[in-house]
């Protein structure tokens, strides 16, 4: 079993394909604040979401070079007015070079704008997110999608997503039965389970075979698992050589065994033919 390997298969399979940006990377723009007095998360529940479904983002999208990740950074999507602003807990932009690293993101001078965004509700944001941010993002911004999550367990699910059109209209996205959604952007759906070692409500994205997409640590431990499963198969293969060789050893003493035996069975009937001739001989020069 090679899981890493197969999901790398599966991986290269359904990444989106897409064209290059027109614009060029931009690190930073004079005159475009790129900090505010925000917090990056709001509580330890929303940290936890954010780290842990960025890392795997941007896990999966490293073998693509075109593929930007930010996690509470800037967007600056009108050139000239600083107000055009807003800071997306994640954001996902196709088509621009990973490297170099931006202190904000500028929609005019990369010629791109994310094709997807996260949001993850608090206490504060909430109603911007569920209202003004729809149509914030979806059509003075033209992402392609928007996705808003409740990473407490202690408040009521929720998670609901937006996908605009060719047209550029927008609709809100269809759940399934288990109530994920499917970017149909990045070709992955997304579920949300319940952590109750940090009650916190995870996002977790997977392929659209269901392949989850792990995190560092729960990759580090799979490769520990399989490190492990191939040193006992290696050890039950040595095993299994070793009880092999010992039967050969075995069979192959059992047959010198065999051999010495026969010998020595024709050597006694060689000496008791010749012992039968020397008596018969003996009586025929006595009669």
């Amino acid at each position: 079993m090679d899981t890493l390997n197969d999901f790398g298969i599966k991986q290269k399979k359904y990444m989106p394909v897409f064209p290059k940006a027109s614009g060029k990377p931009t690190i930073y723009i004079e005159g475009y604040p790129c900090e505010d007095d925000e917090p990056m998360a709001e509580t330890d529940f929303h940290a936890e979401q954010i780290t842990t479904l960025s890392d795997q983002l941007k896990r999966y999208f490293a073998i693509n070079d075109l593929v930007h990740i930010a996690v509470d950074s800037f967007i600056y999507y009108s050139e000239g007015d600083i107000t055009k602003c807003v800071a997306p807990d994640i954001h996902i932009v196709f088509g621009v070079d990973k490297y170099p690293l931006r202190r904000s993101f500028y929609t005019w001078a990369e010629g791109a704008v994310p094709v997807a965004v996260f949001e993850f509700l608090s206490d504060s944001t909430a109603h911007l997110d569920r209202q003004k941010k729809v149509d914030l993002y979806m059509t003075e911004i033209g992402v392609q999608e928007y996705f808003i999550h409740q990473p407490e367990m202690e408040k009521p699910a929720e998670f609901r997503g937006w996908q605009r059109s060719t047209s550029g209209s927008y609709t809100e996205i269809v759940p399934d039965a288990e109530g994920g959604l499917f970017s149909n952007a990045l070709n992955l759906w997304f579920r949300w389970k319940d952590d109750l070692l940090t009650h916190v409500r995870l996002l977790r994205p997977s392929l659209p075979d269901g392949t989850p997409i792990t995190t560092s640590m729960e990759e580090q431990q799979l490769r520990k698992q399989e490190k492990q499963l191939r040193e006992q198969e290696q050890h039950l293969r040595e095993q299994a050589e070793a009880m092999a060789a010992e039967a050969a050893e075995r069979r192959q003493a059992a047959e010198t065994l065999a051999k010495q035996e026969a010998e020595r069975r024709q050597a006694l009937e060689a000496e008791l033919e010749r012992l039968r001739t020397q008596v018969a001989d003996s009586e025929d020069g006595t009669s």
